[in-house]
């Protein structure tokens, strides 16, 4: 008697187990299968720039205001026969800068209202479909100073024209390795991607090709002809 109420004691306490692992088991399901997996994706292409511009001063200083402007046309004429041999058609003269400069005390050293010469500044700007024409002419168009040209370069600037569509397209991807990146973690768990709870695009970093720098704000680098567009997508998904 007393060795079938022990096996019956066994049994009730085999079954109390086993039900408390199976609700065990089930908490711990419905709690997985309510959480969210965050995933960050990103995709990248190297592109080459299809437009250049290039910034440049030319600058004179005479003795007067109408000197100093008969100085600065002759000087645009030989710049603008350069850029034409270069092959060069899209010319943008922007306005003039001009400033009197003034005789100082030769006692005290300060400035006098005596205007002692004038200087003048034509700030030029030239764009071209053709990127390597305009890298060869940022190297070169200083050669000018030997004609008597005071020329001062101070910004070239490569872009890629369809950089919106890029944008996009790349976005697509970055989505799309993050979808990838989630599945492939949860596969060790038996466990799959449900739907997104959260999208967020992350900024775009454009940069030199061996760059490696990023930024919160983004970088938009326009100093290389080589550039690496790369988006970023910030995706929460459920767990099921």
């Amino acid at each position: 008697m007393l060795e079938k109420i022990a096996k019956l004691q066994i049994l009730t306490v085999g079954l109390l187990i086993v039900i408390t692992i199976l609700l065990s088991t089930k908490t711990i399901v419905t709690t997985f299968s309510g959480n969210t997996i965050a995933v960050t994706g990103s995709a990248y292409e190297i592109v080459k720039s299809d437009k250049g511009s290039l910034s440049f001063n030319i600058n004179v200083k005479r003795i007067n205001k109408n000197e100093a402007y008969k100085a600065l046309q002759s000087q645009i004429k030989i710049v603008e026969k350069y850029l034409a041999d270069k092959g060069i058609t899209s010319i943008e003269q922007k306005t003039v800068n001009g400033y009197y400069n003034y005789k100082r005390d030769e006692k005290t050293g300060a400035y006098t209202n005596i205007p002692e010469s004038y200087n003048l500044s034509q700030p030029i700007r030239i764009s071209s479909d053709n990127v390597e024409k305009i890298k060869n002419i940022s190297n070169d168009i200083t050669g000018l100073i030997s004609q008597g040209i005071d020329i001062n370069v101070y910004d070239v600037s490569y872009d890629y024209s369809k950089l919106p569509e890029l944008k996009v397209s790349l976005l697509e991807k970055a989505s799309l390795d993050a979808k990838a990146r989630a599945e492939s973690m949860l596969k060790a768990t038996h466990n799959k991607v449900g739907n997104v709870q959260s999208i967020r695009m992350g900024v775009y970093q454009i940069t030199p090709v061996d760059s490696t720098a990023v930024s919160d704000m983004g970088i938009n680098d326009s100093s290389t002809i080589d550039k690496k567009v790369t988006a970023v997508a910030n995706i929460s998904y459920k767990v099921k």
